[in-house]
């Protein structure tokens, strides 16, 4: 089906004086400066021309800062990154962040929280509420509290909580339990261009441990969860991939976004 779509394209872009090749991956484009453009047939959606006096949409590149992301074609525009603040591949763990601290620590608990006083009740910053401390009515992290802006460049920023549920609304994606060389996590993956990422199952950081690696998986959200105390992650396991929020000293993974422009 995809061979034959591709064929008609080809020959209907022929009047136009564009050479193109068919193979049975996809698509070649021959330039008049001697050098050679691939699609594969997955990457083709339409084909068109614009005619003198106009200008085509520049592509956005898929690198930022040397960071690699994924266009998935949702409403909001947002564009994930391919792995974690701290990996250099999609299976890769990364690091481990206490929500609204920006490097990785070796002991996670309430009095090494940078913005806590010793327990859940005394927060110092990013609270809305007496009950759990110092009320500032802020509820999402500022960029200097932001781990993907600390460490990927101002492009890039921790999701919104908003755009953590875009990115499993079973309208636009849907999330697949996989492996990716041999480590255990999920697929998103695109309905609208097949597009996909990786969040691996990396568990999290309680005191000096990691648990849970392997089986579930936690990414921090920039939004304060409903009560201060915690903040919204991503979370999942084998049978679900939602949103929840947990205690903001707990060390979970960061996936960075940006925005389409």
């Amino acid at each position: 089906m995809k061979q034959t779509f591709i064929k008609s394209l080809c020959l209907a872009m022929l009047w136009c004086g564009i050479a193109m090749q068919v193979s049975a991956q996809g698509i070649v484009v021959n330039k008049t400066d001697g050098t050679k453009v691939y699609y594969k047939a997955s990457e083709v959606q339409s084909v068109g021309v614009y005619g003198y006096g106009e200008e085509p949409e520049p592509d956005i590149d898929d690198t930022l800062d040397g960071h690699d992301y994924v266009d998935l074609g949702l409403p909001s525009g947002t564009l994930w990154a391919t792995c974690n603040v701290g990996a250099s591949s999609p299976e890769e763990y990364g690091d481990y962040f206490a929500w609204g601290e920006t490097q990785p620590k070796t002991s996670y608990n309430w009095s090494t929280y940078k913005y806590s006083k010793g327990d859940a009740s005394k927060m110092t910053k990013y609270c809305t509420s007496s009950s759990y401390g110092s009320v500032d009515n802020k509820t999402e992290l500022e960029p200097s509290d932001d781990a993907a802006i600390a460490n990927w460049g101002s492009g890039w920023q921790m999701p919104s909580f908003e755009q953590c549920r875009e990115l499993y609304n079973s309208s636009y994606t849907t999330t697949t339990w996989t492996t990716m060389n041999g480590v255990y996590g999920y697929e998103i993956t695109s309905k609208s261009n097949g597009n996909s990422i990786f969040f691996p199952a990396a568990g999290y950081r309680s005191e000096a441990s990691l648990k849970n690696a392997g089986s579930y998986g936690y990414c921090w959200s920039r939004s304060l969860g409903n009560y201060s105390y915690g903040a919204y992650e991503l979370y999942f396991y084998s049978s679900s991939f939602w949103t929840n929020y947990d205690s903001r000293y707990f060390g979970r993974s960061v996936r960075p976004v940006r925005v389409k422009k």
